[in-house]
């Protein structure tokens, strides 16, 4: 008997998934608790569905990534910090404050853990790369001054 999964189930399948199944583990532990569904026209219909909308965000995000990419290729991003002698910051510039500086200025919002680049603790410029989605990343740099 063939199934559409409502859940994750251990050793079986993850939710939305087409599975066979024995008739009886079907019939009477997998419909009845509402685990899964007879897979039918219309069960598949939506299940087919689902499967195209998946695919369509998936290709929309990939697009604005790209784009974002595009937009922050090679671009220079000014910080400033207060230093003590040596040029040497007090603390340092993490990469919170550079994901809100790319927010203000190019107004693309950046998770502070996708963004890599070396301790900022003294005055100058630094590389960065910023992870925009899978496979897709800009570089970044960051200039540090008063």
């Amino acid at each position: 008997m063939k199934v559409v999964l409502m859940q994750d189930i251990k050793d079986l399948g993850k939710k939305g998934e087409l599975v066979n199944v024995a008739d009886g583990y079907g019939k009477n532990y997998l419909i009845p608790r509402k685990l899964a569904v007879l897979a039918d026209n219309t069960a598949m219909n939506e299940l087919k569905n689902r499967e195209t909308a998946k695919q369509y965000h998936i290709a929309m995000e990939k697009k604005k990534a790209t784009e974002d990419a595009a937009v922050l290729e090679g671009k220079t991003l000014k910080i400033s910090a207060s230093a003590g002698q040596n040029g040497k910051l007090f603390g340092s510039v993490t990469t919170k404050e550079i994901a809100e500086k790319i927010k203000q200025e190019f107004g693309i919002e950046v998770d502070k853990k996708k963004i890599t680049c070396d301790d900022i603790r003294s005055y100058g410029q630094y590389g960065c790369v910023v992870k925009l989605y899978q496979g897709i990343t800009a570089n970044v740099y960051i200039v540090v001054g008063e």
